[in-house]
């Protein structure tokens, strides 16, 4: 019977050839290809032992399937691109509970670091929303909406690396960190200017973004005697 960790393995290389598909310019394969990656992840999840943060996940990473589908017709019109926005804002609130659900020391808040690293997500968030406003029209209201919540995800996370015990808070931040950077890369290519080899550097983010977040929270929730089974 297949495992969590083959799964895992399985997403990887699908991703690798998936990216190559994307860098010599197969974009028809692509397209037909994009909603079969994240089910290995999905599969993944639901194929490790039970935890008390599963179904949270499980939800977030359904939401981003839901998005990525959506977001394969976006230049069939704006309605398209708006729900695919929704679904990866459920999406990014459920990553949010998840984070916070997680086993916690409550530390954070003490720590000078953490601070600082709020602050700098404000900082890059507000400024990125600001050089966007006057291209965002009709969309300035869910744009700023999903801005907000991305920038809350990416501090919960921040929170979790002084909070969490095990090792494996940084890759969910490493995680975090890449989701903002390949929606940051979608937000100026989309409503900006076109960038080079656009396409290619929001999947290649993202795709890396899931794999960390689900990686990381699933090494979070191993049990001791189980952590050398779920080793990459």
């Amino acid at each position: 019977m297949i495992t969590s960790k083959q799964l895992l393995w399985a997403y990887l290389v699908f991703g690798v050839f998936y990216s190559i598909l994307l860098l010599t310019g197969n974009q028809t394969l692509a397209w037909y290809m994009k909603p079969f990656l994240l089910p290995f992840l999905f599969y993944a999840v639901a194929r490790n032992e039970a935890f008390d943060t599963k179904k949270w996940l499980l939800a977030a990473l359904l939401f981003s399937w839901f998005g990525d589908c959506i977001l394969l017709f976006a230049h069939k019109g704006k309605l398209y691109f708006i729900v695919g926005l929704i679904a990866f804002l459920i999406a990014h609130i459920l990553f949010i509970v998840l984070f916070t659900k997680q086993k916690s020391a409550y530390r954070s808040f003490k720590n000078p670091l953490f601070w600082i690293g709020v602050i700098c997500a404000t900082v890059y968030l507000a400024s990125l929303l600001w050089f966007l406003m006057p291209d965002l029209g009709d969309l300035t209201l869910p744009v700023i909406v999903y801005a907000l919540t991305i920038t809350i995800m990416l501090k919960t996370a921040l929170k979790g690396t002084f909070d969490w015990h095990n090792n494996a808070k940084y890759t969910v931040l490493i995680g975090a960190v890449f989701f903002v950077i390949s929606d940051s890369i979608l937000a100026i290519d989309k409503f900006h200017f076109p960038m080079a080899s656009a396409s290619y550097s929001i999947m290649i983010t993202y795709l890396i973004a899931q794999f960390c977040i689900i990686y990381g929270i699933l090494r979070l929730n191993q049990k001791k005697e189980f952590q050398q089974k779920l080793h990459l």
